[in-house]
């Protein structure tokens, strides 16, 4: 069983630990869905102030809901809609501190107020997105993004390509 206490301190040693507890989940574990899985469930448990974090995967020409911890989400996005869809296309990530000021955003939960979507990259290929959204405004900052884009880049290192 995994346990672990929620990390403290500065944003930048908050992640560096969660990277660590990752790569451990990861040690013997290559499948895709599962490290997703696990990874948004670390997620979830460790950085406060979330109502969703999880995965969305390229499928055909757009993306396809994958492993997450929250409310039921949106299961289809078509690229370059919404935070996640745009992220994808533009391979690269965004950060939203208001999602009702951002064109096209794709209400999954009406709670949600502000998110972040990092792509996940393998070479020129876009994977898909992680994507974390908040209850607060304004609740993402660039230490947020150079985190979770050092999360995704483990997950794709660590997991078989889907």
């Amino acid at each position: 069983m995994f346990e672990a206490a929620r990390p403290t301190g500065a944003k930048a040693d908050v992640y560096r630990e969660l990277a660590q507890m990752a790569a451990g989940l990861f040690r013997e574990e290559h499948d895709a869905i599962a490290n997703a899985a696990n990874l948004s469930a670390l997620l979830w448990m460790s950085l406060p102030d979330l109502n969703w974090a999880g995965f969305y995967f390229v499928r055909g020409s757009g993306l396809v809901l994958g492993p997450f911890q929250g409310r039921p989400a949106c299961v289809r996005i078509e690229m370059g809609r919404g935070v996640c869809g745009t992220a994808a296309a533009r391979r690269e990530t965004i950060i939203v501190p208001d999602v009702e000021a951002f064109p096209g955003h794709i209400a999954c939960d009406a709670a949600s107020r502000s998110e972040l979507v990092v792509p996940l990259r393998s070479g020129d290929r876009v994977l898909g997105v992680l994507d974390l959204d908040s209850p607060m405004a304004s609740r993402f900052d660039e230490a947020d993004a150079v985190g979770v884009e050092s999360l995704a880049e483990l997950w794709v290192s660590a997991s078989d390509p889907i």
